[in-house]
């Protein structure tokens, strides 16, 4: 979600559109406002302790965050917005609030949803508390134009939450196709210390139950069973570090992968940014995403954008984000035997690998963040206009209704 605000903020800045994003402030060193970009500005709201909060004490923050939010605007002269878009549900709480207060319409994107986690969850992981899903549930009943993923973010959006289907617009993430770009295999795997010769499957995300990197783990132990030739060579590399319910138990990759004699097959690295990510993604033979849910899948759409192909979990966001048997696979479940088949075939088979690097590079040059701020800027401007609709239609109902009291009396 922070790529995704960020890179949108600059492409709407250099489409003309002012920005301000309000964020939590998380440090007492962070100035008040940063100039991210051009007509870019970051506004760091206290609200909370400085050091990091879980995600259950944010919403315990949303009365300060919400204070900070609305002095900001009221330091300018009425009228200084025009807009609000809020990501995930406890920005849409305060999106909400500011909306009303600034009288300018809201428009809010989920990126999850928690009756869809809900119903996906991984094995022994925590439901999504019935706050979120009633917050959910305010927001969506109130925002003005609601922003989904994919196409199956907005069944779920009017399905699971009764939004109203002709306020659902549907614009596609992207990605940076200048930083994430095919490379040299052999000199990524050389900055990042990793084996020059082998396959490498590699696993990039929050370490928690959700995004499933134990089904990969799991996998690569079927695969040495099943394949012992293939699985040999074999690299498993875990980009990413605890998150949510991961945090409950942080070595539990650590421990798996010992328990089932495949300690010397998995390398684990801290989370990366910038071109180290995408010395990661050109290193790999293979990513997987393996997830139980995803909103779109980000991780799938950089990968393949570096020429390697992905497999994904059949389910959310990664059904579009990957194109099945053109720039990756995608597997119907988490059973670790399935995912060795679908990890081994590949492995063995490196002109059907061959194929799918250049169908994954062609595919993922089809998404942009100038598509997906042209994309937002749409439903911005169907927002603004109905909002101003509906103003003049109550001012000229305001101004009749006076009209007939004075000719009464």
């Amino acid at each position: 979600m922070n790529v995704y605000v960020t890179e949108v903020a600059r492409r709407l800045a250099e489409a003309g559109v002012e920005t301000e994003i309000f964020t939590r402030a998380t440090s007492s060193d962070l100035p008040s406002t940063v100039e991210m970009a051009p007509g870019v500005l970051v506004r760091h709201v206290i609200s909370g302790p400085f050091e990091g909060l879980a995600k259950e004490d944010l919403p315990a923050q949303m009365c300060a965050f919400a204070t900070g939010v609305l002095r900001a605007e009221a330091a300018h002269a009425p009228g200084y917005y025009d807009l609000v878009h809020s990501h995930y549900w406890i920005s849409g709480q305060v999106g909400w609030l500011a909306r009303e207060r600034w009288g300018v319409p809201l428009v809010h994107s989920a990126h999850t949803l928690a009756k869809v986690k809900n119903a996906q969850l991984a094995s022994g992981d925590r439901p999504e508390p019935l706050a979120r899903v009633v917050g959910e549930e305010q927001v969506v009943a109130e925002a003005d134009r609601l922003v989904a993923n994919t196409t199956f973010e907005a069944h779920d959006l009017i399905d699971r939450y009764g939004a109203e289907p002709d306020l659902v617009s549907v614009v596609e993430p992207g990605v940076d196709l200048d930083r994430f770009t095919p490379g040299d295999q052999l000199a990524a795997r050389r900055r990042l210390d990793l084996p020059a010769r082998g396959h490498i499957v590699a696993f990039v995300g929050r370490i928690q139950p959700l995004k499933a990197p134990d089904v990969l783990i799991a996998a690569a132990a079927a695969l040495h069973a099943r394949d012992p030739e293939i699985a040999r060579d074999l690299t498993v590399v875990i980009v990413g570090g605890p998150s949510g319910t991961g945090l409950d138990r942080p070595t539990a990759l650590i421990e798996l992968a010992a328990s089932l004699g495949i300690s010397h097959a998995v390398r684990f690295l801290a989370p990366q940014t910038g071109s180290a990510l995408a010395d990661v993604y050109r290193a790999a033979d293979l990513v997987a995403v393996p997830s139980y849910n995803e909103s779109f899948g980000l991780v799938a759409l950089e990968a393949q954008a570096c020429g390697t192909p992905v497999v994904a979990a059949a389910v959310g966001g990664l059904v579009t984000a990957v194109r099945d048997d053109i720039s990756g696979l995608l597997v119907d479940g988490h059973d670790p035997d399935d995912w060795a088949r679908a990890l081994g075939g590949l492995l063995a088979t490196p002109g059907r690998r061959a194929a799918l690097a250049l169908g994954a590079v062609a595919h993922a040059s089809e998404f942009s963040w100038q598509r997906t701020a042209s994309g937002l800027l749409a439903v911005y401007g169907g927002a603004v206009t109905e909002h101003r609709e509906r103003l003049t239609a109550r001012l000229e109902g305001e101004a009749a209704a006076l009209g007939a009291g004075a000719t009464a009396w």
